[in-house]
């Protein structure tokens, strides 16, 4: 806008230049005219009418004398122009760069608080869950303007969603605590009916089916419990290979994958990432877990892979199995809690539900991801992305 009011500018002063200098020549053009009749008296030593001496010392007459002073006005009008348009032009320029570079230094300084509340906004919305970086504040420090308001009402608005999670987490994790104790009890109660000599069979029947129910039930508190201290963030890590991991995790679910009838399969090449062992464990044994109860009624596999990728500077879990075929629509939902994939698997209460939502929210605690995606046979094909350890020696295999 300045460089435009400019250039306006300087087209104004030349046309009214322009015709000043034509308003001149006029004057000029009058004042040596030899056809008026009022001409003042030649002086005794002056030139003789239209008569003119040059700085060169020539003397022209007559036309001579008018062309060479028309030539003389059209240069100098030229030079006036260019003076004008030239030195004008530059000038304009010098004076454009300096408004552009001090108005550039002004709206930097301006925008810089907007810029600090857009990144803060930016880190908070690219956390690998909602409320992972709810506890970042701006803390904008400054004169009290719109920008300070603005910044402040952000950080109340953070604030009270990560009261708000935080709380939510704690409800989750003290009412699992507390379920805990009257399952226990309800457990024992059962037990004791169960065993006593004087219990008939439809005692032993009933409590067989209790103790099925109960066990159901500490399913889901442990998978809450689990869930809980799953979406807090991983602070103390420690080198872990995760083919060590699931060689270790077949191993204990080879019992119940021979009852199934599902063949379990390997290849587990070394991946070594920083994390919790314990929560690391919990994820691969229910990806395993899941694809061996979750199979083909008749018998089918699971195959895992581990492996590390040095240019993307990660390591990969890879689960995959046969089993029911799984609508693409439905892939996402499979990560929300209490959500399972058709009626069947509520009717047969294979799982509380909590299997993969621990799974992503383990790997998201570990800055990693888990997804997955349907095969076309049926079953699926979960993969999980972690981060590779920082130590520059990895563990030795066990």
């Amino acid at each position: 806008m300045f460089l435009v009011a400019g250039v306006v500018l300087l087209g104004t002063t030349y046309a009214l230049f322009n015709q000043q200098l034509s308003g001149s020549s006029l004057e000029i053009s009058f004042s040596n005219s030899t056809d008026g009749e009022d001409q003042p008296p030649p002086q005794e030593d002056a030139p003789p009418g239209n008569q003119i001496v040059t700085g060169e010392g020539q003397v022209l007459t007559d036309e001579a004398a008018t062309d060479w002073l028309e030539g003389q006005e059209q240069r100098l009008r030229d030079s006036a122009v260019t003076s004008l348009i030239a030195q004008g032009g530059i000038a304009l320029l010098l004076v454009g760069g300096a408004a552009a570079g001090f108005g550039w230094l002004v709206a930097g300084r301006v925008l810089a608080p907007l810029h600090r509340v857009t990144e803060t906004a930016r880190r908070i919305a690219a956390a690998p869950a909602a409320d992972r970086g709810l506890h970042e504040r701006i803390a904008l420090i400054g004169p009290d303007d719109e920008v300070k308001e603005l910044a402040d009402t952000f950080d109340t608005m953070v604030a009270r969603l990560d009261r708000s999670f935080d709380g939510q987490r704690r409800f989750v994790a003290n009412a699992s605590h507390e379920l805990r104790t009257p399952l226990t009890l309800s457990r024992g109660l059962v037990e004791l009916a169960m065993h006593r000599r004087s219990a008939s069979d439809d005692v032993k029947r009933l409590g067989e089916d209790l103790l099925e129910i109960n066990t159901g039930h500490e399913r889901l508190i442990s998978g809450l419990l689990m869930l809980a201290k799953a979406e807090n963030e991983v602070v103390e890590r420690f080198p872990v290979d995760l083919a060590d991991v699931v060689d270790h995790v077949i191993a204990q679910t080879a019992e119940e994958a021979q009852q199934c009838e599902v063949d379990v399969q390997d290849e587990a090449e070394e991946a070594v990432t920083d994390g919790d062992a314990l929560l690391l464990e919990r994820l691969v044994h229910n990806l395993v877990e899941n694809g061996i109860r979750h199979n083909d009624p008749e018998g089918g596999w699971v195959h895992v892979k581990s492996r590390t990728d040095p240019s993307a500077g990660v390591v990969e879990l890879e689960f995959s199995n046969t089993g029911p075929v799984v609508p693409p629509y439905e892939v996402n939902a499979l990560f929300e809690p209490f959500r399972r994939l058709g009626t069947d698997r509520l009717a047969t209460a294979k799982g509380a539900g909590l299997g993969l939502s621990i799974v992503r929210a383990i790997a998201r605690a570990h800055t990693g991801d888990a997804t997955a995606r349907p095969r076309d046979d049926g079953g699926l094909v979960v993969t999980v992305t972690l981060p590779t350890s920082s130590q520059t020696s990895p563990p030795a295999r066990s």
